[in-house]
């Protein structure tokens, strides 16, 4: 899947804006939220989840991988003047870890994407401060049928496997609910594909 290829669209299609305003308000209710926080997004593409989540937090670091998403996410924090929001060009799997760290780490459909996810997730905790708060929202197990052939991710991702692996990077208090439920056309019908909220903390 090429994001700098579709990073100009992106916002056009209303589902992802409804999912991030969903998932914004499942981590609302789950996590204590400040506006003294320092967050990081992590695999932010064009910037939604942040902007639904940018009066309740301090300034927020957005990162992702693709130059193209963050070149539409830079024209939109201007032209509203979001001078606490900050792009950062980053990839987990090959770059080092940032300097700074983090009260609040959260994600929206990216690690189904992610090869190796017990590395990405010792980076997470090793990003946040003690006492600090993970959230992940992602794509439930699925039979392949989201993105179809050629897709070279996980389909979907197992709520309890996920919990083992972030108990073994370090997390504790782990606990999950499905935040949206997002209907896709396949191949033979429109499908409805839960996601979850995935809420745990670093000791």
């Amino acid at each position: 899947m090429n994001f700098d290829d579709q990073a100009k669209t992106w916002d056009s299609d209303p589902v992802k804006q409804e999912r991030a305003e969903a998932v914004a308000a499942a981590i609302r209710q789950r996590i204590p939220l400040s506006s003294a926080w320092r967050a990081l997004e992590y695999g932010c593409g064009t910037g939604l989840l942040s902007l639904a989540l940018h009066r309740d937090l301090g300034s927020i670091t957005l990162a992702d991988a693709s130059p193209g998403m963050l070149a539409v996410l830079e024209a939109k924090f201007a032209a509203a003047q979001l001078d606490h929001l900050h792009p950062l060009r980053l990839d987990l799997t090959c770059d080092p870890l940032p300097s700074d760290r983090y009260d609040l780490i959260y994600s929206l459909m990216t690690l189904h994407h992610v090869a190796e996810i017990e590395p990405l997730l010792r980076d997470f905790h090793a990003l946040l401060l003690p006492g600090g708060w993970l959230a992940i929202a992602d794509l439930d197990w699925e039979d392949g049928s989201f993105h179809g052939a050629g897709f070279t991710g996980h389909c979907g991702l197992d709520r309890e496997g996920l919990r083992a692996q972030l108990m073994a990077a370090g997390f504790s208090g782990v606990e999950f609910s499905t935040c949206y439920r997002m209907k896709k056309a396949t191949d033979q019908s429109i499908r409805e594909y839960p996601l979850f909220l995935a809420v745990a903390t670093r000791p």
